[in-house]
């Protein structure tokens, strides 16, 4: 595709409210140049910064990120340590150009399992960017779909032994509230990069009828334009929420 073809959409139809992304592929990149693990994480965040930008310039509402999963804690103490060390230094040299950028901050997931120093940035972070109104930037971190789920229920389950909701109103609707994302819109648009085609565990709850779109790019080299092939994919597609043409 041109360059002219694959930002067409942007003259014709709005992007999606929220787009989500399974950034996949950092280890392999540095595999493929002969670096180590730690290169492809470093790169990776380039490339985060490219398309939070490129979203706030589209006018998306919500991006969301896949940043570290629960999951990810099975990998070597050496790698969690990196992870954990790349994002404290994200929070600390970040947040300036977050703020300067008008992009608000949202980090859900179990952030117990951080150090306190990194606890303190996240709250930090989101409070000195809560008054923002531009681009909604999520960033999951040590989050599960199932854990998410499971949070949900259980805070659910505590009004109700309190006396503040009664079962029998429990619904799709409130279940919804009490998740994660419930202050933003519903997923329209979940990306994977690296070739694999699995969900890993990501946002089961909002991804109900999202649309999804698998590439082989691995993340450290995912660009702009990669993003506006993955749109302008969402464009194509007819999308009916369970319906057919229209009736139910």
């Amino acid at each position: 595709m041109t360059e002219k073809k694959l930002g067409s959409f942007r003259d014709e139809k709005l992007p999606p409210k929220h787009i989500a992304i399974i950034m996949d592929g950092n280890g392999r990149w540095a595999k493929s140049k002969h670096l180590p693990r730690s290169s492809g994480h470093q790169r990776g965040v380039q490339s985060v910064r490219k398309i939070v930008k490129h979203c706030a310039q589209l006018g998306v509402n919500t991006l969301t990120l896949f940043a570290f999963s629960s999951e990810n804690l099975n990998r070597s103490s050496e790698e969690v340590g990196l992870l954990f060390k790349l994002f404290l230094t994200v929070l600390k040299n970040e947040t300036k150009k977050l703020k300067d950028n008008n992009i608000k901050l949202k980090i859900i997931g179990d952030l117990s399992v951080f150090t306190p120093e990194i606890q303190e940035l996240a709250t930090t972070a989101e409070k000195q960017l809560a008054n923002n109104n531009g681009l909604n930037l999520v960033i999951a971190a040590n989050y599960g779909g199932q854990w998410d789920i499971a949070e949900s229920a259980k805070k659910i389950a505590i009004k109700s032994v309190n006396g503040e909701i009664d079962p029998e109103k429990i619904d799709t609707s409130l279940f919804h509230a009490h998740s994660s994302l419930a202050e933003f819109p519903r997923v329209d648009l979940l990306i994977r990069t690296s070739g694999e085609v699995r969900i890993s565990n990501f946002l089961l709850w909002e991804i109900a009828y999202s649309e999804l779109y698998f590439c082989s790019t691995l993340w450290p080299d995912f660009d702009e334009h990669e993003l506006d092939a993955a749109i302008e994919s969402f464009h194509l597609r007819e999308r009916r929420f369970g319906e057919r043409n229209g009736e139910k």
